[in-house]
């Protein structure tokens, strides 16, 4: 996705993810390698469709991060990107520590 579509940047960021596709339950795991405060980018060799419902829990430092997501687009061989849905405001700390971590303002 081209970078001027994007609400907010997505920074360099990797860390552990197990992705669910909320229809068949299906679990894939994943590493990302961007975030950002609505999302981020999962590389992945078989990614799920544009517009596939998951749930998604990434993993860093030992903190968890869980939300309600989709696939906004995707890359076969390479990855997708991931918009975050109805995040909580713990949820929303615990990214905004995570971006503050990596040197975000």
């Amino acid at each position: 996705m081209p970078t001027d579509l994007r609400r907010v940047p997505r920074y360099p960021f990797f860390a552990s993810a197990e992705i669910t596709e909320r229809k068949s339950e299906t679990r894939l795991t994943a590493r990302t390698s961007e975030l950002s405060r609505y999302g981020c980018y999962m590389d992945m060799m078989n990614p799920l469709p544009l517009g596939t419902a998951i749930n998604i829990v990434i993993r860093y430092h030992d903190q968890s991060f869980s939300a309600n997501g989709s696939v906004i687009y995707s890359q076969p061989n390479m990855g997708m990107g991931i918009s975050f849905e109805m995040i909580d405001a713990g949820q929303q700390t615990i990214i905004e520590k995570w971006l503050t971590e990596i040197g975000v303002q």
